[in-house]
């Protein structure tokens, strides 16, 4: 997965840079997830993962290409401010997710 950043455009006034990129994923396959995307441009921009906001990507019909669209935040509160819920809820980092789950299952294994 290689992912280049079409254009770059700093918003002060909402506090964020506002992407447009592509994802190339012939190597990979199918479509890459939000939070690999998240991470691909977070190691690009030199950000943490958590401050960067994959809104919308779609492949395009026949290629292995993806276009979208993604805000980079300065803080995660500004972030928060800022996105929609639904958009917030679909960048959250797996680990973080996870967690619960795993804690929940342990207390299962336990009971019986």
């Amino acid at each position: 997965m290689k992912v280049n950043i079409i254009s770059k455009e700093q918003n002060t006034l909402m506090k964020r840079k506002e992407i447009t990129f592509n994802v190339d994923h012939a190597q990979d396959g199918g479509t890459p997830s939000r939070v690999e995307v998240s991470r691909g441009l977070a190691s690009l921009l030199k950000t943490k993962p958590e401050l960067v906001f994959v809104k919308n990507m779609k492949t395009k019909t026949g290629t292995m290409i993806s276009v979208g669209e993604a805000n980079v935040y300065d803080s995660i509160d500004q972030a928060k401010l800022m996105e929609p819920k639904h958009v917030i809820a679909r960048n959250v980092i797996p680990e973080k997710a996870e967690e619960p789950q795993a804690q929940e299952e342990a207390e299962e294994e336990k009971e019986e």
